[in-house]
């Protein structure tokens, strides 16, 4: 009887559906562990993200698909979760052992606070359970070691660069290897060459996904980092204003060259809210990326606003999200990270399998 109401059980899950994934959760592989204890089911169901925004619906499909067989009478559900790896859309490049996806967060032009995005998307990412690491590629400008109080000169060990750690997250910077306030003047092959190294050259163990900061605008550094690894796709940050979809749209069309999905705009310094008065004010427009996302076809990850308390944090190297999910202004952060993991999860998805070698 208890394997034929596992056969039911498996049956009736076939008709719930995984938005990433767009395939059942039985042909995705979710579904483990199915048990039958008497009118008792009990199974465990492992997500693409941790903190799937879809995890709602996929629970309320499982119950309403158990719920029409007649016999039981309690659905015990876990949840764990298993992020998919990617080996690139057509790129050039080697992939990096151990890396499953390799995130670029990019930006049109420079002070829309890219690099502040960076560093609490990968603290968020890692708060939610998932493996990651930082990658500074701003080479000109490398400001992720202060955003997460992090010094000292990386070793090498087993002729590989150990990176340090910050908040869990194993951080690699040209700001460790060169002195406070040294200038880096270099050209296009002197980049290339240094982010190759930061690159392959650095032990980044075991990783769900590897964030890479890059420095503003369509110049050297992104066209070398899509030379040297598949990436998994990127995150273009800009401001409110009109004028952000002229940025946006010529970074959808640098990736687009590059043969990399873009995978949202995230809003920065999307609104100021008065901390006397509840006011809010919105200094530099609102909702400009929102629209350029939409015009151009692209998942919109949301608005983080202009907000005192995400300088302080940074300019102290403790950045918000570091402070949980639950905090009202790292949450924003927490969304967006998210959506990027269900996004991540879906093209995965959807990417082809390779031709088989003949």
């Amino acid at each position: 009887m208890t394997d034929e109401r596992i056969v039911q059980v498996t049956e009736a899950l076939k008709h719930v559906v995984d938005p990433d994934r767009q395939r059942d959760v039985v042909g995705a592989k979710m579904v483990r562990d199915i048990s039958v204890d008497g009118t008792t089911i009990s199974l465990t169901v492992a997500l693409s993200s941790p903190d799937s925004p879809h995890r709602a619906q996929i629970e309320q499909g499982i119950r309403t698909a158990l719920g029409n067989l007649e016999w039981p009478t309690d659905i015990e559900l876990s949840w764990t979760a298993e992020v998919s790896a990617n080996t690139g859309f057509g790129q050039e490049g080697q992939t990096i052992p151990g890396v499953k996806n390799t995130i670029a967060i990019a930006s049109g032009k420079g002070g829309v606070g890219k690099s502040t995005v960076a560093a609490n998307l990968t603290v968020a990412l890692r708060e939610l359970g998932t493996k990651v690491g930082l990658l500074d590629g701003d080479i000109y400008g490398p400001n992720i070691p202060g955003m997460l109080g992090v010094n000292g000169r990386p070793v090498l060990e087993n002729d590989k660069i150990q990176p340090l750690a910050g908040f869990g997250v194993p951080v690699m910077s040209m700001g460790f290897l060169t002195d406070p306030g040294q200038a880096v003047i270099w050209r296009g092959p002197m980049i290339a060459q240094a982010l190759r190294q930061l690159v392959h050259d650095v032990a980044w163990g075991e990783l769900d996904y590897l964030v890479v900061d890059l420095p503003p605008g369509t110049g050297d550094a992104p066209l070398s980092l899509s030379q040297l690894l598949p990436l998994s796709g990127a995150v273009i940050v800009s401001t409110p204003q009109d004028v952000a979809l002229q940025d946006v749209r010529r970074g959808i069309a640098m990736f687009e060259t590059l043969r990399v999905p873009v995978l949202g705009v995230i809003e920065n310094m999307s609104y100021f809210v008065s901390p006397d008065t509840g006011a809010r004010f919105e200094i530099f427009d609102h909702g400009g990326a929102k629209r350029a996302a939409e015009e151009l076809g692209v998942p919109f990850l949301g608005e983080i606003p202009l907000d005192p308390e995400i300088r302080i944090a940074a300019d102290n190297g403790q950045p918000v999200t570091s402070r949980g999910k639950d905090d009202p202004v790292a949450r924003p952060y927490y969304e967006a990270a998210s959506l990027i993991g269900s996004e991540v999860a879906r093209l995965n998805a959807a990417k082809p399998d390779p031709l088989p070698v003949l």
